[in-house]
C-alpha cells in the first residue's frame, strides 16, 4: 500500500513538473497610452487563448527609438502614418498576410492604401482623427476660429500646448501659413520663433494630463487630438472644439507588424480582431477616436456617430494635411525642438 501511495504521489508530482513546463502561446502589443478599452484585450485572450502582453509609448518617436535600438520584440505596434512611412523605408516591418484579416472588408476604402503605405501591405488601419483647439466658453470670450488666439496675451498662463515636436511645429507652420510638412529651414525658424514668442503664455506643454487640466478647468485653451476633446466634452459640458480655419493635421494610426515580431500568426489574429466591427465599435466608443471600421460606426451611440468632432465634414478637414516623414530634415526639427523647449 505504501508503494502505491508513494507511486501515485510520485505520478501526481511529474504531471505538475509537466505542466509547469508547457509555454503558453502570448503576444507582445506596444500601443499609445489609454488608446484601447482594455477589456477586448480580456475578449480576445479568451476567445484565442494567446496571451497579451501590453506595454504604451507616449510619442511615434518614443516607438521609433524603441524598434530602431533593438532587443524589443513587440508583435503588433501601432505607429502613425508618417512613422510607418518612414519604418517601411528602413525595413523596420513584416509584409501582413492579408488572406489572414477575415475583418479587413470591413474598412472603409477611403482608409486603405493611403500613401504611408500605398500597397496596403504592411498596415492595417485602428483610428484616425484632426488635431484641434478645445477651449472653455466660460473663460475664453473671443470666437475660436484661429490658431493666432493662442497667442492672445489676455489668455497669458491658460494655454496647454502638446508635448510634441511634430505636432507643435505643425500649429506654428499652420499658424504662418505654411504646410506642417514644408522643407524649408528658413519657414521651420520662423515656427520656431513664434513658439519662443509664445511660451511666456504657455501654462504647460503637456501629454495624456491635458485631459484632466482642462477638464477641471485650469486651462482655457488647449492644443489636443480630437478623441481626447471627445472624452473631456462628455465631463465638462462648457468645452467645445474647433479645428482652425488655416487648417491643421489629419492622421491615422495603423497597426503594424515589426521584423523583430516573434509570433507573426499571434499578431495577425489580433489585428484581425482588433478590426472586426463589435471590437472596433468598443474602442471607439472608449477612446473616442474615429474608427474607419463601417459597420462599427453604425453601432456606436448617436451622439458619438453624428459628432462633427470625431466625424467632421469634408469642408471642415479641406485645409488639413497628413503627416509625411521628415527624416530628410530630422535634425533641425531635433535642433528646433530642443532649443524651444530650452527657451526661457
Amino acid at each position: 500500500m505504501k508503494k502505491i501511495i508513494v507511486s501515485a504521489i510520485l505520478a501526481v508530482m511529474l504531471m505538475a513538473v509537466s505542466a509547469c513546463g508547457e509555454k503558453t502561446e502570448s503576444i507582445n502589443v506596444y500601443n499609445w497610452g489609454d488608446y484601447i478599452d482594455e477589456t477586448v484585450l480580456e475578449e480576445f485572450e479568451k476567445e484565442t487563448g494567446i496571451e497579451v502582453n501590453y506595454d504604451t509609448f507616449a510619442t511615434n518617436e518614443d516607438l521609433y527609438v524603441k524598434l530602431k535600438q533593438g532587443g524589443s520584440s513587440y508583435d503588433v505596434v501601432f505607429p502613425s502614418d508618417y512613422m510607418i512611412e518612414r519604418m517601411i523605408r528602413e525595413d523596420l516591418l513584416q509584409k501582413i498576410d492579408k488572406t489572414k484579416l477575415t475583418n479587413l472588408k470591413e474598412v472603409d476604402p477611403a482608409f486603405l492604401g493611403l500613401d504611408y503605405d500605398k500597397s496596403g501591405d504592411y498596415s492595417a488601419p485602428y483610428m484616425w482623427g484632426t488635431v484641434g483647439i478645445i477651449y472653455n466658453t466660460t473663460l475664453v470670450d473671443d470666437e475660436v476660429k484661429s490658431w493666432d488666439i493662442l497667442w492672445e496675451e489676455k489668455y497669458k498662463g491658460q494655454i496647454v500646448m502638446l508635448n510634441s515636436q511634430r505636432d507643435t511645429l505643425a500649429v506654428a507652420l499652420k499658424k504662418l501659413g505654411y504646410s506642417l510638412n514644408t522643407r524649408s529651414e528658413a519657414e521651420l525658424e520662423e515656427a520656431k520663433e513664434e513658439l519662443i514668442r509664445q511660451k511666456p503664455l504657455v501654462y504647460a506643454y503637456l501629454g495624456d494630463e491635458i485631459k484632466d487640466v482642462v477638464i477641471a478647468g485650469e486651462a482655457a485653451l488647449a492644443v489636443v487630438w480630437s478623441g481626447d476633446a471627445m472624452v473631456m466634452m462628455d465631463s465638462n459640458e462648457d468645452l467645445m472644439y474647433v479645428i482652425p480655419e488655416e487648417g491643421s493635421n489629419l492622421w491615422f494610426d495603423s497597426m503594424v507588424v515589426p521584423k523583430s515580431a516573434k509570433n507573426k500568426a499571434g499578431a495577425e489574429k489580433f489585428i484581425d480582431f482588433m478590426l472586426r466591427p463589435d471590437i472596433s465599435a468598443k474602442n471607439a466608443e472608449y477612446i473616442g477616436y474615429s474608427t474607419p471600421v463601417t459597420k462599427a460606426v453604425e453601432m456606436l451611440p448617436v451622439e458619438i456617430r453624428e459628432s462633427l468632432v470625431a466625424y467632421p465634414t469634408d469642408e471642415m478637414i479641406e485645409n488639413c494635411e497628413v503627416f509625411k516623414d521628415p527624416m530628410d530634415i530630422i535634425s533641425v526639427y531635433d535642433r528646433i525642438w530642443t532649443e524651444i523647449t530650452s527657451a526661457e
